[in-house]
């Protein structure tokens, strides 16, 4: 198994992720809802791809929690398929759903946009 596949396993129960390949990007699709283009960050830094993401929850005055299972922050460092090229990366968040695509070649460490869909 390739090192990202096996890191996927890291994540937390509750980011369901996909990872497809074809003959000229990796495409990396990562369920996160609540998470927008605002309160996440990707980039890749040291052959890795690094995800921070956040969820706002807003709870009314008169609630407190009795149980929270809904993680508010991921924060994921990936081992970058060695043959990805970070540098050409692109992102786009529509729904909750954060896809990544990371065409194949080779280079590292620019910042990746993020362009929101539902904006």
């Amino acid at each position: 198994m390739s090192p990202l596949r096996d890191a996927l396993q890291e994540l937390p129960d509750a980011v369901f992720a996909d990872l497809l390949e074809s003959d000229d990007a990796y495409l990396l699709v990562l369920d996160v809802p609540g998470v927008t283009a605002e309160t996440a960050d990707i980039h890749t830094e040291g052959g890795r791809l690094v995800v921070e993401a956040r969820r706002g929850k807003s709870v009314p005055p008169e609630f407190e929690y009795l149980r929270e299972d809904r993680p508010l922050f991921l924060d994921a460092e990936l081992p970058l398929p060695r043959e990805a090229d970070g540098s050409a990366a692109s992102a786009e968040i529509d729904r909750g759903v954060l896809e990544i695509r990371l065409p194949k070649a080779d280079a590292d460490g620019e910042p990746i946009p993020i362009d929101d869909a539902s904006a």
